[in-house]
């Protein structure tokens, strides 16, 4: 058995974050020692007429911040770190099990599952970006973390300040660990329910949209017009879905995943548990940071999470 096959155990998943885990600099170690990623990200600038490259190396934060910026920036360089991650696994004949993305990471995971090709996915981040921050110009919102709250208490504390407006769970993104999104006046009331039943701490998240709430219903059919004309595979791996944490495995599995996807909650705890219960030992975080990679601890703490520096450095 190869060091790499111990690394990953029997069964394996990738998984891929999500909006906010953009930095400055992200993928300047794969463009200094990858042809592919260099021509991944000439694609990208090409492909979209814009110098997403530069912004991705240089910033400044807030250019890349930008959502409209942002998504296609994940995307691109999500996919340019699975290229190398593909070549590594291989090279000694291993395929993962499964794929996953949290809310935008899910676009990286349906390529990496070949439902989309990268250029068709990148069309569509980029437009979902700019419907995403169109529709935060026009209805602005918000999102907040909650920490220290059970799930069951934190929906009764959304029913109660949806008296003030549209609010709810958002992100299930760990036991302890969820994020509500809503309007303004709802979310800041929401907030104060939840450390009035004990929240450990409620913090306003750095962004002015409200995603997966019903103030993204707009972008969603926008983009059911879009996905109407694209063609869509069967994955070639499962794909354990955002909005149930259930595997998809059919093309039109995939089209009733997305026609809600920016509205609907992200059930990742229900995600992680969906692959470990199917025997999934072991997690490949793929893209900017290690905040999955967190969250899948919190889930399960059994299992195993890994970066692609360590497939480098169990190839070695």
């Amino acid at each position: 058995m190869s060091q790499l096959s111990e690394l990953l155990g029997a069964s394996f998943a990738v998984v891929y974050p999500g909006q906010g885990s953009q930095v400055v600099g992200m993928g300047d170690d794969l463009l200094a020692d990858s042809e592919a990623a260099r021509d991944l990200y000439a694609a990208a600038d090409q492909l979209l007429g814009a110098p997403l490259s530069q912004i991705m190396h240089a910033g400044p934060d807030d250019v890349l911040a930008d959502t409209f910026n942002a998504q296609p920036a994940l995307l691109t360089h999500s996919i340019a770190a699975w290229q190398a991650a593909e070549t590594l696994l291989a090279a000694d004949g291993l395929r993962p099990s499964m794929t996953a993305g949290h809310s935008l990471g899910e676009f990286t995971a349906l390529v990496t599952a070949d439902v989309l090709d990268f250029p068709t996915a990148l069309a569509l981040v980029r437009e979902r970006g700019r419907l995403m921050k169109e529709a935060g110009e026009q209805r602005p919102g918000g999102m907040a973390a909650i920490l220290g709250l059970d799930d069951d208490a934190l929906v009764a504390v959304c029913a109660e300040a949806s008296s003030e407006g549209i609010i709810n769970v958002a992100n299930a993104n760990c036991p302890g660990q969820t994020v509500i999104s809503g309007e303004v006046v709802a979310l800041e009331k929401a907030m104060d329910l939840a450390k009035a039943a004990g929240a450990k701490r409620a913090q306003r998240l750095n962004v002015s949209i409200a995603s997966h709430s019903p103030l993204m219903a707009e972008v969603s059919a926008a983009l059911n017009r879009l996905l109407d004309d694209i063609d869509l595979r069967d994955p070639q791996i499962p794909v354990i879905a955002n909005t149930t944490g259930e595997p998809i495995t059919t093309a039109d599995g995939v089209r009733a995943e997305l026609r809600h996807q920016v509205e609907l909650p992200v059930q990742w705890t229900a995600s992680v548990r969906t692959m470990v219960d199917a025997g999934v030992e072991t997690f490949v975080e793929l893209g900017a940071g290690a905040v999955l990679a967190g969250l899948i601890k919190r889930i399960d703490r059994t299992v195993k999470t890994v970066s692609l520096a360590d497939l480098r450095a169990a190839s070695e």
